[in-house]
């Protein structure tokens, strides 16, 4: 009976594994067994979960069925940043801080019950979420299943790697710069970033970065991305601000046609010959498929956006130590962070109150400049990165000698265009659509209008049925013991 558990989760997305449970043909228990065999039989390989919860799972597995719940006993893992799952210890990606185990479950968490999942445990992230690969001197270096010598990319890393080894068909991540789009990208998984103010933050986050921040989830296919939306959207109480929801159901927007789209095609920052190269197959997709596209230059200085988006990250990671040291009775040690942490508040982590405001502003005033611009485009479209996935070690090789410039640097040459949306709140994509002639897959990005997510969804459905990755496996993926 196990082996045909396990054929099921080679072929059902969440939204099919929650029907057979609902309908009686498996069990949840059943689900969480088999999930536990394939998470052990590729987290050697990967290292991307922070801490096991089998007994919770088990535990939850065995309650009666709700018929209701959407996904009903699919088992999931939440990951380890600003998201507490009851019982299990925050880390945060860092070694400074002491691993408590969290009094309550984030308000997205208690959706993702809600709607039936069993959370199995935590998946890794690099210290507070700050860069664009999951390595840590608290966890180490999570593999990329692709190649186990290049990165996952960060920060939700731990969560890509596990649904692209088809451990599980989704799980949770968070999105500050391109925290769920780089991860999968370089994985060969579908990333969706919400809205600013769709998806619940609290209790534990008000805003995080000043509204740069929102939580969704990596998965395999756009259906489960679509459900989960309807299942977890919408902002909880006391909520700065909300984005529009939808009248119609996102799984919805998912089976109609998106029509023939405006797309804009971004110029400007320097691409490798990879990315280059799937622009182009990306844009001559599009147009088989009915959409214009036509290059456009978007009405902003980049290498200033850059240094205004930690503007913003790091008097907020000021703030969080402070808090947590305020909380534990005791600063933080701060020779125990990263050395990417140590120069990010060096130079940043003291600035006045009018800088902060002013990058506030900026980012305000860069939502309604791409506002207007989007009004002659339905979408704009970019390779996600600029090049392959990095070697391991190739984005953590960072010493305090070093200045924030120059990690600036380092990062946003390789991922130089996800971070914009989360300025301006855009919902956002990344589709893997190509692998590079090494075998690696690199994203296709699309961003829509603020609180249109059902069009995103309705063109990746639309690119997901026209280049299927579904069947596309890594070397490292999961296995019955």
């Amino acid at each position: 009976m196990m082996s045909d558990i396990h054929r099921l989760l080679d072929t059902h997305d969440g939204v099919a594994l929650g029907y057979c449970v609902r309908m009686g043909e498996i069990s949840s228990t059943q689900l969480v067994e088999a999930v536990i065999e394939r998470l052990e039989s590729v987290e050697p390989q990967l290292n991307a979960v922070v801490e096991r919860r089998y007994d919770s799972a088990r535990e939850c597995s065995r309650r009666p069925v709700d018929v209701t719940q959407p996904f009903a006993g699919v088992p999931t893992l939440i990951k380890d940043l600003f998201a507490p799952l009851e019982g299990a210890l925050m880390t945060q990606g860092s070694r400074a801080l002491d691993a408590v185990p969290a009094p309550f479950d984030d308000e997205l968490v208690a959706r993702l019950r809600r709607a039936g999942c069993v959370p199995l445990g935590t998946t890794t992230s690099p210290e507070f979420g700050t860069s664009y690969t999951t390595e840590s001197s608290r966890h180490g270096a999570t593999r990329n299943p692709w190649d186990p010598e290049r990165s996952a990319g960060g920060s939700s890393g731990g969560a890509a790697a596990l649904v692209a080894a088809r451990v599980v068909p989704f799980a949770h991540g968070n999105d500050g710069g391109g925290s769920l789009r780089v991860p999968a990208s370089c994985c060969g998984v579908f990333g969706f970033k919400p809205s600013r103010g769709l998806m619940p933050a609290g209790p534990m986050v008000g805003e995080g970065w000043g509204g740069l921040a929102v939580a969704h989830a990596i998965t395999l296919s756009v259906r489960d991305s679509a459900a989960l939306l309807d299942a977890t959207a919408g902002a909880d109480l006391g909520a700065p601000y909300a984005a529009p929801t939808t009248p119609m159901s996102y799984l919805a927007a998912t089976e109609r046609d998106p029509g023939a789209l405006r797309i804009g095609l971004i110029e400007g920052p320097a691409l490798a010959p990879e990315a280059a190269s799937v622009a182009r197959q990306s844009e001559a997709l599009c147009e088989s498929l009915g959409h214009r596209v036509e290059p456009v230059t978007l009405p902003l200085d980049w290498e200033t956006f850059y240094h205004r988006c930690f503007d913003i990250i790091g008097p907020s990671t000021r703030e969080t130590l402070d808090t947590l040291g305020k909380m534990r009775g005791a600063p933080i040690d701060e020779q125990l962070l990263e050395p990417r942490t140590r120069v990010m508040l060096r130079e940043r982590g003291h600035l006045d109150a009018t800088r902060y405001i002013a990058a506030i502003n900026d980012m305000h005033a860069l939502g309604r400049r791409l506002a207007a611009l989007m009004q002659q485009f339905d979408v704009l479209l970019s390779p996600t990165l600029a090049r392959q996935p990095p070697r391991i070690g190739e984005l953590d090789a960072f010493d305090e000698r070093l200045s924030l410039a120059e990690i600036i640097d380092a990062f946003h040459g390789y991922c130089p265009f996800t971070a914009l949306f989360n300025a301006t709140g855009q919902p956002a994509m990344s589709l893997p659509l190509y692998w590079t002639e090494a075998g690696l897959p690199l994203g296709t990005h699309f961003a829509g209008r603020f609180g249109e997510e059902s069009l995103l969804l309705s063109l990746a459905a639309q690119l997901e049925r026209a280049r299927p990755w579904a069947g596309k496996r890594p070397p490292i993926h999961a296995v019955a013991r």
